[in-house]
């Protein structure tokens, strides 16, 4: 079995979800800050290139191709803050925004913790078919039971 294979099949419990908040809030900040700044730097190349014929010997045809390679590197380093958090068992579902998922269970069917950068813990979650937009608190209702699938306790409504 893969790694992604492995972390994929992991389930979280609301403790657990928490329990890598530290680590994934770093990795998370950093995705956030590189993952902004790569859209900004994408947009303005995008404007100063748009509609413009690139010809052998253009004086800033070495500049454009650093910016392009810089680009390239920086995309690089976001894929390898992705697969960080696929390897802890997370789901990246926004870098721009540094929205993550847990996979867990609630009452025998998989469901996501949702997390966002900025939310001191995790205390949301939503349906796998759904997003960040449909996420629900996590209440006081909503507490541990008995253990599900692979021995996981499951959270129930």
């Amino acid at each position: 079995m893969s790694s992604s294979t492995r972390s994929r099949s992991r389930v979280f419990t609301v403790e657990q979800a928490n329990a890598r908040l530290p680590l994934v809030r770093v990795i998370a900040r950093d995705l956030v800050t590189l993952s902004r700044e790569v859209v900004e730097r994408q947009q303005r190349l995008e404007h100063l290139t748009s509609g413009r014929e690139m010809e052998a010997g253009d004086p800033y045809e070495d500049e454009l191709n650093h910016v392009h390679r810089e680009l390239e590197k920086d995309r690089r380093r976001l894929r390898d803050f992705a697969a960080e958090l696929d390897q802890l068992g997370v789901e990246l579902k926004s870098a721009v925004e540094g929205i993550v998922d847990f996979p867990s269970r609630l009452e025998g069917r998989k469901v996501f913790l949702c997390w966002k950068l900025g939310d001191a813990e995790v205390l949301h979650w939503h349906e796998v078919g759904e997003g960040c937009a449909n996420r629900q608190p996590l209440t006081a209702a909503t507490v541990l039971g008995t253990p599900g699938d692979g021995g996981q306790p499951e959270l129930k409504a």
